[in-house]
């Protein structure tokens, strides 16, 4: 079975290819802050209101861009832009020419592979309708890459 993912640059995937290369850790649904003077970025543990913590994916994926102005539209030439994706993100490891971990679903085979890594957020966050905008430097967290 060929290992597409690994196997083609992140330049040639299609559509379906790119959607199916996110490993569902939902950290880019998160909260960020962004430090004035340095630019450092720090997650926070807020979620976007239409994340299901339970399966870490947009409750409504299809209309996300319309419901969250500043949500981001993940695309090839944002890559160079988004140094504050995490380290264990697919879309960054594919455009620094890096094969996909074991626990990536693409390469378990298993949705929940993710999960069980510890990789992604489920049971880690609090959504943002119970934490006021200006409340956000509380919940500030280190995730483990």
């Amino acid at each position: 079975m060929s290992e597409w993912w690994n196997e083609l640059s992140i330049e040639q995937l299609d559509k379906t290819q790119w959607e199916a290369l996110c490993d569902g850790c939902a950290k880019c649904c998160l909260h960020k802050l962004q430090e004035d003077g340095s630019g450092e970025v720090f997650y926070t543990k807020v979620s976007c209101r239409y994340l299901d913590e339970a399966s870490c994916r947009c409750t409504d994926y299809a209309n996300r861009l319309e419901m969250v102005p500043n949500c981001i539209e993940l695309d090839l030439d944002d890559l160079q832009e988004l140094h504050w994706l995490p380290a264990t993100c697919a879309y960054r490891l594919r455009a620094q020419g890096i094969s996909l971990p074991a626990w990536h679903p693409l390469v378990s085979g298993d949705p929940e592979s993710v999960h069980r890594a510890g990789i992604s957020v489920r049971g880690r966050v609090i959504s943002e309708e119970y934490v006021h905008p200006d409340g956000y430097e509380e919940h500030i967290v280190v995730w483990a890459d």
